[in-house]
């Protein structure tokens, strides 16, 4: 495993997890893989029965930040930078109780975070070896720092917006009358490989009545001629950050005036929420923005879903954009902007486009045409 994220912008990252962690109260946050350990000290990797867990000490804690790793896992660590980000590296093997370990290097917390995908069988080893100890989740902490993309993060995010719009360009290649919806996206899927993601993370293809279903997946059903299908596709780049985009077709005829009529609705509608994002507009006025024409149009009911979602390293993560979330926008905040209009047993359409918020607006980081495209 070798990191490809500069060792300065780790220790910064590392460092102002320390500072907010003890603005919130939290002595040592216990973070297992996923996410938020490739986020801090580019570890990939997944959670096993066997324990891995980096310990973060908040600034003024007396507790060294150290990665308590198997023995036989320990040679995969060796391209990262743990000794320039002074991370100390502990091993123990099958028969040692790891969690014992990491209470033996937590120097006396009052109160420790962990990870919120944690798996529960090390939630429960880890309460049982801070018996005294309150706990609570990490999440809190770490979205701080991972709300806000850093320069080479929106540059990640850019590339796969690039990508992901290449794939949506070959749709002509792949969605024609008398196909299945899984024929499609099968080569949808090798398409956003070939593109330059690790892998196809979703595919949605939801023709005619299916498209009605906002998570619909791919099924047997043959595309027919005239359908509107949504198409709503993303994964990971090399680097770990996510494309997802969503675009809708008709295929093989001109639609109706009727959905031509109501597409209309909702493509003013993402536009008009596209060109909200600003600095100090709150979340819930991007959902607001979207959702109101929509309603006025008649269509409130047939809009099932929030208007975005945060992107980075999780395809969904903080922030949401949907009513009620009063969170500012700040400048590096990179969510969707994905309304929908949802007609049961006939058809459904979304548009969905990856913004970022600068620090005079927003960029978008997905370009293809937003119209009903006529395959």
């Amino acid at each position: 495993m070798t990191s490809a994220v500069p060792t300065a912008l780790l220790a910064d990252r590392l460092r102002r997890a320390g500072e907010v962690a003890a603005d919130q109260g939290v002595d040592l946050m216990l973070i297992t893989p996923g996410t938020d350990l490739r986020y801090l000290i580019d570890a990939d990797g997944e959670s096993h029965e066997r324990l891995t867990c980096l310990i973060v000490p908040a600034a003024g804690h007396r507790a060294p930040p150290a990665l308590v790793v198997p023995r036989l896992e320990a040679p995969g660590l060796a391209g990262l930078p743990l000794d320039d980000l002074g991370v100390e590296v502990v091993t123990w093997t099958d028969g040692e109780d790891p969690y014992l370990l990491v209470s033996d290097l937590a120097g006396g917390p009052t109160r420790i975070a962990v990870a919120d995908s944690m798996p529960a069988c090390h939630v429960f080893g880890l309460r049982d070896a801070f018996p005294e100890v309150a706990q609570t989740l990490a999440g809190p902490v770490i979205r701080e720092l991972r709300m806000r993309k850093d320069a080479a993060e929106v540059a990640q995010l850019r590339e796969a917006g690039a990508a992901i719009d290449r794939v949506h360009a070959r749709m002509g290649e792949f969605l024609r009358p008398g196909r299945t919806e899984a024929e499609v996206g099968a080569d949808i899927s090798a398409a956003i490989v070939a593109e330059g993601h690790t892998s196809a993370a979703f595919v949605i293809v939801g023709s005619g009545p299916n498209g009605a279903s906002p998570h619909h997946d791919v099924s047997d059903r043959v595309i027919e001629r005239g359908d509107v299908v949504v198409v709503d596709i993303g994964g990971p780049l090399p680097g770990g950050y996510y494309s997802d985009s969503t675009r809708t077709y008709a295929v093989g005829a001109e639609p109706s005036a009727a959905v031509r009529e109501t597409y209309a609705v909702l493509q003013a509608a993402q536009e008009r929420a596209v060109q909200a994002v600003r600095p100090g507009a709150t979340a819930q006025d991007i959902d607001a923005a979207a959702r109101e024409p929509i309603t006025e149009a008649g269509f409130g009911p047939q809009f099932v879903h929030r208007t975005g979602h945060g992107i980075g390293l999780d395809v969904h993560e903080e922030p949401y954009v949907v009513g009620g979330n009063a969170l500012p926008l700040e400048p590096g905040m990179a969510f969707s902007v994905e309304p929908g209009i949802y007609l049961d047993g006939q058809w459904g359409a979304r548009i969905e486009d990856i913004v970022v918020v600068t620090e005079t607006g927003h960029e978008r980081l997905n370009n293809r045409p937003r119209d009903l495209t006529v395959l």
